[in-house]
């Protein structure tokens, strides 16, 4: 009799586990389901090839939940007709894949669209004034990608003169949209043109990036540092630079060079 009482009591408690389990299952996918939205994008019905143009039946809707914080420059279905029929593609894409504005071959700018015309969804532009050597001697072109290094005196520590000034990586990979007053666009397809100098460069940011880099303009010096078209990976290990840390990285940096260094070589 104990022996059935102790199992009706597990199967009891195994029923209640279940259920409690179930609730718990629920209430965290509807946390997460308030966290979502239906979002209506563009497919791709067929395989296409660069240079190809997008008529209606290449395309379809494709309906998907996405957490409200994210963002891409997918293009909404409700812009169809406007920014994807009759465009033509950047690269190539496959079946199923979901057509992103950076897929389409940027049209022909108009002079009466300007920069307003290359500036990518979600990004806005804002200029920062540069000299020869935070420009890498004016080298840095309209099209390049660089990282912006931000060095700032902090008068308040200056009792302490190994925390007085730091230097740091503000953002990474970010696009140059233009050199003084020479765009992007006017660089495509020419290999000729020669370096120009210039006293602004023009970045493509996010509206809380523009925030940032407008008040670290304000309070230090900001470099730029030149990446290769190739490279596009982001830095996690990353570092603040102050006397002090310089004092006690030397010798470390200078072991890494020499391990580095065949790799490093330049022809």
């Amino acid at each position: 009799m104990r022996q059935k009482l102790l199992l009706l009591a597990a199967v009891i408690f195994g029923v209640l586990a279940f259920f409690l389990t179930y609730n718990q299952l629920q209430n965290e996918r509807n946390k997460l389901k308030a966290r979502t939205k239906v979002v209506h994008l563009v497919m791709v019905k067929n395989n296409m090839i660069e240079g190809e143009q997008i008529l209606s039946e290449n395309v379809i809707k494709y309906t998907v939940e996405r957490f409200r914080t994210h963002q891409s420059d997918e293009i909404p279905w409700s812009r169809v007709t406007k920014d994807v029929i009759k465009h033509k593609l950047e690269n190539s894409v496959e079946r199923g894949h979901i057509l992103r504005y950076s897929d389409l071959k940027p049209e022909k700018i108009r002079e009466k669209d300007g920069l307003a015309g290359i500036i990518k969804r979600g990004h806005r532009a804002i200029s920062i004034p540069v000299d020869s050597v935070a420009s890498v001697t004016s080298l840095v072109k309209p099209g390049d990608n660089v990282d912006i290094i931000g060095t700032f005196r902090f008068p308040e520590l200056k009792g302490d003169r190994s925390m007085d000034v730091i230097t740091m990586t503000i953002l990474q990979n970010v696009y140059i949209l233009a050199t003084g007053k020479e765009m992007a666009i006017a660089q495509r397809g020419s290999s000729k043109s020669q370096p120009k100098g210039y006293s602004t460069v023009t970045l493509a940011l996010t509206p809380k990036e523009v925030e940032m880099i407008i008040f670290a303009t304000q309070k230090g010096r900001l470099v730029l540092s030149l990446r290769s078209y190739q490279e596009t990976e982001f830095e996690e290990d990353l570092q603040s630079v102050n006397f002090r840390y310089l004092e006690e990285k030397i010798p470390e940096y200078n072991r890494e060079r020499k391990q580095l260094q065949r790799s490093m070589q330049y022809e």
